[in-house]
């Protein structure tokens, strides 16, 4: 099920309460998942063993799973997780006039996003941190957990998601290596980007990107995309004009013409991607943004127990 269909078309002013609904949406169907063993609070959890006490069996999810699990809410942890959101003019692709829940583009994705993985980290107190960059490195905040920070990275997502004016032009890779340089700290790193750039710059990119590896953290990209146009190519008949978002160039062209080579090198640039990933030990997750949030967060969920 997708987790956006219970949701109402709502605006991403009130990111705390769209965030809490969009987890709540993926904890619903939780039960079914490799990934049972969480309850709605994202306490951890353990199988239970015959002769243990019963006096943290948790019977709510052996309602729900018919299997014992004993809860463990006792334990602190000390997993920091950092934010990294490409903010230049292609993730603010596709143009739309009203962006909410169910009309999202790449930059209303991976805020949203964002803030429903702030919400798990906030109930599982561990400490986020985040960093935005477009054509400088705009906002840089170290990992934290208390309350204030965390409503602090809510008011500038939205300042993010609101900006009508976003920087046209980005060099990831200048400040990859920026942040790489401020983290000291093991942290688990999650980029969300649409990674439009020059072959050359790729090469850079993952040079930066092993730079976050270089320092001990663990780095998850999570390539964003809107499938329907940008990975399929799908428009109508009508001759189109396309303009580069970030260059401004023009080319008029039907898409029908085009649509077979552009796939084709589009799967060849995906491909290498990922084998650049593999090298790296850099975990890869395509998404498409028309989809709903789960491959986030069960990515987050896998690399959480790994960390």
């Amino acid at each position: 099920m997708n987790l956006k269909d219970n949701l109402n078309a709502q605006p991403l002013l009130n990111l705390e309460l769209l965030a809490k609904q969009v987890v709540e949406g993926f904890i619903s169907g939780i039960h079914k998942s490799p990934f049972h063993g969480f309850s709605a609070e994202f306490a951890e959890h353990k199988i239970y063993n015959k002769g243990e006490s019963t006096k943290h069996i948790d019977w709510k999810l052996f309602a729900k799973t018919d299997k014992l699990y004993t809860k463990r809410y006792e334990e602190e942890t000390n997993l920091r997780c950092h934010m990294i959101l490409d903010n230049s003019a292609s993730m603010h692709y596709p143009e739309t006039k009203k962006l909410d829940v169910n009309n999202l583009n790449k930059i209303g994705f991976g805020v949203l996003a964002i803030a429903g993985l702030m919400n798990i980290l906030k109930k599982q107190r561990d400490a986020v941190g985040l960093s935005i960059y477009s054509d400088a490195y705009n906002y840089y905040v170290s990992e934290k957990s208390s309350e204030r920070h965390h409503h602090m990275l809510l008011a500038k997502l939205t300042e993010v998601v609101t900006d009508k004016n976003p920087a046209q032009k980005t060099k990831t890779y200048t400040y990859l290596h920026q942040i790489a340089e401020k983290m000291h700290r093991r942290s688990l790193v999650f980029l969300f980007t649409d990674m439009f750039q020059t072959e050359e710059e790729d090469i850079k990119l993952f040079e930066a990107l092993q730079h976050l590896k270089y320092n001990k953290h663990e780095v998850v990209l999570f390539h964003l995309l809107d499938k329907e146009k940008e990975h399929f190519f799908n428009f109508d008949d009508a001759p189109k004009r396309f303009v580069d978002v970030e260059t401004k160039q023009e080319i008029d062209l039907y898409a029908e013409n085009v649509k077979e080579a552009y796939q084709k090198e589009l799967t060849n640039y995906l491909s290498d991607i990922k084998l650049k990933c593999a090298q790296y030990k850099i975990k890869y997750v395509g998404v498409d943004i028309a989809k709903n949030f789960a491959s986030v967060f069960n990515t987050y969920m896998v690399e959480r127990q790994k960390f």
